[in-house]
């Protein structure tokens, strides 16, 4: 005769151990749903940064505006942050990222939103049922940055021994780091200008930090080396 195990038959231990894991499960349930919630409202938010940033996050066409699509959460809320403190000064940025426009919250919730776009690198394949606003839209958010001159070996032998540990082997960022690849040549570039004049903080070292030991001709290897890492993704 089958007898049913009921949680007062079970070893307190058991009995322990299984209302552990229910809460764990309710708690990861809910956790879900506010993050759902989260990025419908950072959805709403992004409307404001859509203006230079590109619905899609996708920045500018010429880099004039970086792409944020894809790039770490985390990252991307120091960056607000710091825009708010002026510890990294950007003036058109300021207003945006004070308090009273835009809370923490706001921040957390914005960062996660664009941090969930993924952004095509190679063109969509149309069905026939398509109409031509979804193949407006599927082509508007592919993201493919044009391959630049450079020595890719020595670009390659210098980023896998300076940079992949903050961005990543592949160029894809890790926590408070942006990811690289995929991101406009230009703006990349005028941002290691600034890391080697000093307008802007790269890492723990001096002004300029690893930027600095690197010749120009360096930086543009790395460049190129960047650009062929979107290939592999």
């Amino acid at each position: 005769m089958c007898r049913i195990t009921t949680f007062a038959d079970r070893p307190r231990g058991s009995t322990n151990m299984s209302l552990r894991l229910a809460l764990l499960w309710l708690t990861a349930l809910f956790s879900l749903a506010g993050q759902a919630q989260n990025l419908d409202k950072g959805k709403e938010i992004n409307s404001t940064c859509a203006g230079c940033h590109g619905e899609f996050g996708q920045g500018g066409s010429r880099g004039e505006y970086p792409r944020l699509a894809g790039q770490g959460a985390k990252y991307l809320e120091s960056q607000l942050k710091a825009f708010r403190a002026r510890t990294r000064i950007n003036i058109p940025m300021y207003p945006y990222t004070q308090e009273r426009e835009l809370p923490d919250e706001d921040i957390r919730d914005v960062a996660a939103y664009l941090a969930s776009i993924e952004l095509p690198t190679k063109w969509p394949v149309f069905k026939d049922s398509d109409d031509a606003l979804t193949r407006l839209t599927m082509t508007e958010r592919v993201m493919i940055i044009p391959r630049v001159p450079g020595k890719l070996a020595n670009g390659e032998a210098i980023y896998q021994k300076q940079c992949h540990t903050c961005h990543g082997k592949t160029g894809m960022g890790r926590g408070m780091f942006p990811m690289l690849v995929g991101q406009y040549t230009s703006y990349l570039k005028r941002q290691m200008d600034k890391y080697v004049k000093g307008d802007r903080p790269h890492d723990e070292e001096a002004i300029g930090g690893l930027l600095n030991k690197l010749r120009e001709e360096d930086m543009q290897d790395i460049l190129a080396y960047i650009t062929s890492l979107q290939e592999q993704q």
